[in-house]
């Protein structure tokens, strides 16, 4: 499987749809769909967001690699998957702010890696909270491009808190990037410097949920 990961990778960084798509199906020939979006599809986008990162790739290359990969696993993957039930109930949302691009990278790359999880959409205080609450989840990821958004989220927290909701908040964005303290001080259980950092703090969330 490692032979085809460099490739794969390649081939979603230059947008070869044909070639991604033909190596992800020599990779189903000898392994179940889950085993081939784990050891295939997610270190890929692991090593492409990365590279961003790194400054060595385009924003819009790690989105649309996002979005083929999680069109590969839909159609693996469908969301009545019994791979997928074990995973606590998630959702993403982009706080008081009007870009979402973030939010969308992350998204894409969390259910191109295995992951469902709600799109909330952009949503303020008040309504986030009181959604988060209604649909029982257990991690909120939330994104914000502004100071200002950012320091709200210290507000969800307090109010999730408050009314006794165990609800882990994850958060990421140029603020937290820019303030490596401030989503302590806003109260989120972790932070995420990329897309395939959120894989991993979900994964790790999940292991300390069981």
């Amino acid at each position: 499987m490692q032979q085809l990961v460099a490739p794969f990778q390649e081939s979603l960084e230059s947008l070869d749809r044909i070639k991604a798509n033909a190596l992800f199906q020599e990779a189903l020939t000898t392994m179940t769909p889950i085993e081939a979006v784990e050891q295939l599809v997610v270190p890929a986008l692991e090593r492409i967001g990365a590279a961003w990162h790194s400054g060595q790739l385009a924003l819009s290359q790690v989105y649309m690699s996002g979005r083929f990969c999680e069109a590969l696993v839909e159609s693996v993957l469908p969301p009545s998957d019994p791979d997928r039930k074990h995973q606590p109930r998630s959702a993403i949302v982009v706080l008081s702010d009007y870009h979402d691009l973030g939010k969308r990278i992350v998204y894409s790359v969390m259910r191109a890696s295995g992951f469902e999880l709600f799109d909330y959409g952009r949503l303020d205080v008040d309504e986030l909270v009181d959604r988060a609450i209604a649909d029982k989840l257990r991690v909120l990821m939330i994104s914000v491009l502004i100071l200002p958004s950012a320091l709200k989220v210290k507000q969800v927290c307090s109010r999730i808190k408050g009314r006794g909701a165990n609800i882990k908040v994850v958060v990421g964005g140029a603020p937290f990037l820019f303030d490596s303290q401030l989503w302590q001080e806003v109260g989120a259980d972790a932070m995420g410097n990329s897309a395939a950092e959120a894989v991993e703090i979900v994964e790790r969330l999940m292991g300390e949920m069981q």
